[in-house]
């Protein structure tokens, strides 16, 4: 900020002496100033010394400080400026009979040398009053202490009227902090206030004793709780299940249904407590990138975590499972960087109100080589199952105790990654590879054709193709784009269903 207009205006001194009326003929009455010799008022900015008067004070308000003015300009003058202004010079200065001004010294006093007078210095034994901006500068330090004053006695009256009773003490006494401290609504705090009671952390053993530790969330008021297959699949025959809440309440759990495909699993709680509070659901078709996302889990054991994010990524192929090909799962999952590890399986993905948005189900692990429930640690790579398909599944779950896949009838090749889905040569154990007057016969496929596109989403494999299919329901009418012998067409298609696991 400028200082230029703070405070009070010093007039700046003349860089050279005011010639009397008295000079000698022929000296300038203001000239140039020569090189090399700074003005006093930029030499008191730059040393903070006072400019010093050449023999007088300074001239009454309205006085010419020119004493050279030509008579023709000097009419102008006000007539007391002219008989009092400039007084004469001093006689030494004139006996001599020296031109005035006198010289500068051969070096500037600033410049470190010179034996003659300083310039615009005053004359030894006619020095006047010290009156200058040092006053200026007392009476701002006075006003800064005056002002300091003020406020050491604020403080004090402050530290009177707070103190405990003990000498000199200024601390704030504990009770008079709010008894209720209440998070503004749709912040992290209060999402993750308002949906922890609803997350448990599921514990499931085997016969044999073995097993782990997941996370699920309550679907209903009946004490259905909503989570992934792989964290249950341990107790599910004749295993111990559990499930704890936030405010460390344990209920004993039974397995509903399993859907291994889809990596979902309804369990019930077996003596359900009163006024379970299910949490709300949202779509996960209109979820956008970017959107904030809050996951609550118990990684590695860690109860009640809760981590945010974004929405990094929508309609991700992703496949996971335990390795053996036996139990994969196909989702067409919604990317996540909220922090998400081995233990935050089965736990809600919300978005900024608190609606569940997904299920966290997979990650992707440097430790680990690829996609599923390795034990290394977090990289920002979550996967979660969209909700609108949890739900649906879960229905079915509830409903008969086991899930309801859509397809297409036609047996694909696995292989990662290429310019598509091809429909194998042939089945499972020798079975043809289109399903005889199922969905894709009946449509016109045939082995060898490559599956490029479902809908308007591209499809670069089989895994990403079951992903797109196992979005929707039976029934569902979708379009398949494929190429056959190079030539691109577009065919449209009603999908079937598949009760139960194959």
């Amino acid at each position: 900020m400028s200082t230029e207009n703070e405070g009070n205006a010093v007039p700046a001194a003349p860089s050279v002496p005011p010639v009397p009326d008295a000079a000698p003929e022929g000296t300038p009455a203001s000239g140039p100033r020569e090189a090399g010799h700074e003005p006093a008022a930029a030499a008191e900015e730059r040393t903070g010394a006072s400019p010093q008067p050449p023999y007088a004070p300074a001239p009454p308000s309205g006085a010419v400080a020119d004493g050279g003015t030509p008579e023709a300009d000097r009419a102008a003058v006000p007539a007391a400026a002219q008989a009092g202004w400039p007084p004469p010079p001093p006689p030494e200065s004139t006996a001599s009979g020296a031109g005035w001004p006198p010289p500068p010294p051969a070096l500037p006093s600033y410049g470190g040398g010179g034996n003659g007078p300083v310039w615009g210095a005053p004359v030894p034994g006619n020095e006047p009053p010290r009156r200058r901006a040092g006053g200026l500068i007392a009476g701002a330090v006075i006003a800064a202490l005056i002002a300091g004053g003020v406020g050491g006695g604020v403080g004090y009256w402050a530290a009177e009227n707070n103190d405990d009773g003990s000498a000199g003490s200024t601390t704030v006494s504990a009770s008079e902090a709010p008894k209720d401290l209440k998070r503004p609504a749709g912040t992290v705090a209060s999402v993750a206030g308002k949906s922890l009671p609803s997350v448990v952390t599921i514990e499931a053993k085997a016969g044999d004793g073995e097993g782990g530790t997941g996370t699920g969330f309550i679907y209903d008021k009946q004490g259905h709780i909503l989570t992934n297959n792989h964290v249950v699949a341990s107790a599910a025959n004749g295993g111990a299940l559990t499930a704890t809440f936030s405010n460390g309440k344990k209920y004993e759990a039974e397995v509903v249904g399993r859907a291994e495909g889809y990596d979902v699993a309804v369990v019930k709680l077996k003596d359900a407590p009163p006024g379970l509070t299910p949490l709300a659901l949202g779509n996960s078709d209109r979820v956008a990138v970017g959107d904030s996302t809050i996951a609550i889990g118990a990684p590695f054991g860690l109860s009640n975590t809760v981590t945010t994010g974004i929405i990094s990524a929508k309609n991700r192929p992703v496949a996971s499972g335990d390795g053996s090909g036996g139990s994969n799962s196909y989702m067409s999952a919604l990317q996540t960087d909220a922090s998400i590890n081995p233990g935050n399986s089965g736990g809600p993905l919300l978005d900024a109100r608190g609606a569940v948005i997904g299920i966290n189900s997979a990650i992707q692990s440097a430790g680990s080589g690829g996609l599923g429930q390795s034990q290394a640690g977090s990289i920002g790579l979550g996967f979660a199952i969209p909700i609108n398909q949890a739900k649906n599944v879960a229905e079915q779950l509830i409903k008969t105790g086991q899930p309801v896949y859509p397809l297409i009838g036609a047996t694909v090749t696995m292989a990662d990654g290429g310019e598509g889905a091809t429909i194998s040569p042939q089945g499972e154990g020798g079975a043809p590879a289109v399903t005889p007057n199922g969905p894709a016969a009946k449509a016109g496929l045939k082995a060898g054709d490559i599956i490029t596109k479902f809908n308007d989403t591209p499809i670069d494999s089989g895994p990403t193709l079951i992903g797109e299919i196992w979005t929707h329901k039976p029934g569902d009418k979708v379009t398949l784009t494929y190429k056959r012998d190079g030539k691109e067409s577009t065919v449209q298609v009603t999908l079937g269903e598949r009760k139960g696991e194959s």
